[in-house]
């Protein structure tokens, strides 16, 4: 009987607790962190990930292994329509560039300072790794929410940030 009532009351303060946790949240009143979710895929020789752009806009990144051929395309949120590219060539960046390369591609969050040149470089930066060299650069996307804001199409070209042997040691074949 003493461990029915024991029981009994270990249910009643887990369940008080349970429901002040899910009261709490539900007010607003308990902290929150926001989640920041990023996807990345790659098959024979093609990666594609996802990441921030601006508030509220995520960009799409592709990575040609044959080619070298980085391209980043955002859909404007107000159309629902691809109104921004970037291109750029990573083949010459890496020693083992060109069609024997293997690359690795992710994206991670970044709060860049505004570029010269009137644009905010966009919240995500693209890291890709060459497997067989061993090195990895960094990649921004030039961006320019003024223009999304307006609907205008953009254009233009990724800028390396800075690239980075992180091998010690070279593979031979």
């Amino acid at each position: 009987m003493q461990q029915i009532a024991r029981s009994r009351g270990a249910f009643l303060v887990m369940g008080l607790v349970l429901g002040l946790v899910v009261g709490l949240n539900a007010k607003g009143l308990w902290p929150h962190i926001p989640l920041h979710a990023t996807a990345t895929e790659g098959y024979e020789s093609f990666s594609i990930a996802t990441g921030l752009v601006h508030a509220g806009v995520e960009g799409l990144y592709f990575l040609d292994y044959l080619t070298g051929e980085l391209i980043g395309a955002v859909v404007n949120p107000k159309n629902g329509q691809f109104n921004a590219k970037f291109t750029y060539n990573i083949s010459n960046d890496f020693s083992a560039g060109g069609r024997k390369a293997k690359y690795l591609m992710v994206t991670g969050i970044a709060d860049m300072p505004r570029g010269r040149a009137g644009f905010q470089p966009a919240s995500s930066i693209v890291y890709i790794a060459e497997a067989t060299s061993g090195e990895i650069a960094a990649y921004i996307m030039p961006w320019n929410s003024s223009m999304m804001a307006a609907g205008k199409p953009q254009t233009g070209t990724f800028q390396m940030l800075d690239k980075q042997q992180f091998r010690s040691v070279q593979l031979r074949d």
